[in-house]
């Protein structure tokens, strides 16, 4: 089993991908904020759970990857559906239950999709993800392919039993996946410590002969190069691998959780001193990639998208009554 590791000086990404890196965590944080003001104005329904403070997981990820790389993940999925290349007016309309969302408004905050952006899924069940992780990579060895299925879930779906069903099959037919433990400190409101025996999630696999690396989810940098590092494995037909990604996210559990279980002052720590987004811009800065002019050039362009998402989704029609019968069982 790796130790945790600090983010090496190799295979830096171009002074081009690290800009794209930060307008993708950008425009996550921009939306999600959007998102959480429609849900209080009582645009969005139902569950909402924002990704505000882990953008670093998913955008560094789908750095390190290619085009037909499959995502699935949980119900705290709008980063994952960004980062995927899906447009924000037509996850923004899915949110807000409208015609031309996603899922055509039937799929809401937790469940959309998107095969051509092999997105498939968020899921409202804790740890069910991760079964069709697998299912998607044991396609992708099927039909011969490089492909590789990125399978996220957090730290208290780590306790699930599903989840470890899943690794044995992954491992004994050396499924090229990658499971993602989002590791948020958080299990809805119960601290890690008080609800796992073991610290390490990232050894969760020794058992089963999965290789797994702790890694700092609140750097994108660190993230892409450990990602390039576990799909290179599974490209190779080695097997599975595990990343344990440290992150933290800034708000409640979802939108109707207070998070009185933590202190004001822990949530301020780390956005003052471990934010992803203002850690990549000191870089930026740092090594002259882009100036102040520059990054508030991109903030502008950011904040005019998602603005224009959230115009889409309050003029987008609500869908017809006839939609309840459509997309039930797929066409033989």
């Amino acid at each position: 089993m790796a130790s945790p590791r600090t983010r090496r000086k190799t295979n830096s990404p171009s002074p081009e991908e690290m800009l794209g890196m930060y307008r993708d965590m950008l425009l996550i944080r921009r939306f999600e904020e959007k998102a959480g003001q429609l849900y209080g104005m009582g645009l969005i329904g139902g569950f909402c759970h924002l990704y505000i403070g882990q953008e670093a997981v998913v955008v560094g990820l789908q750095g390190a990857g290619k085009k037909g790389d499959q995502v699935v993940t949980s119900y705290r999925d709008h980063g994952h559906m960004l980062a995927a290349g899906m447009d924000a007016k037509g996850v923004m309309a899915e949110l807000t239950g409208r015609e031309g969302g996603y899922s055509k408004g039937k799929g809401g905050s937790m469940h959309m999709f998107s095969k051509e952006a092999e997105f498939y899924g968020g899921h409202g069940i804790v740890g069910a993800q991760v079964p069709i992780g697998a299912g998607l990579a044991f396609a992708n060895r099927y039909k011969g392919t490089d492909q590789v299925s990125l399978t996220y879930f957090g730290d208290g779906a780590a306790n699930q039993g599903q989840i470890y069903e899943t690794f044995n099959m992954a491992a004994l037919w050396k499924l090229p996946v990658i499971f993602v433990i989002e590791n948020n400190q958080y299990a809805m409101g119960t601290a890690q410590k008080r609800s796992t025996s073991t610290p390490a999630l990232y050894t969760r696999g020794e058992a089963f002969g999965i290789p797994g690396e702790e890694v700092d989810g609140m750097d994108v940098l660190a993230v892409r190069e450990a990602g390039a590092r576990a799909l290179a494995h599974c490209r190779s037909g080695k097997g599975p691998y595990i990343l344990e990604m440290k992150t933290y996210r800034y708000r409640g559990h979802s939108m109707s959780d207070p998070a009185k279980y933590r202190t004001r002052e822990e949530v301020s720590k780390m956005r003052e001193t471990r934010d992803p987004i203002e850690g990549l811009r000191k870089v930026l800065i740092e090594q002259g990639v882009a100036d102040e002019d520059k990054l508030k050039e991109i903030d502008k362009d950011v904040k005019a998208e998602v603005n224009e998402s959230a115009k889409f989704a309050q003029e987008s029609p609500e869908p017809a009554l006839d939609e309840l019968w459509t997309d039930i069982y797929a066409e033989a």
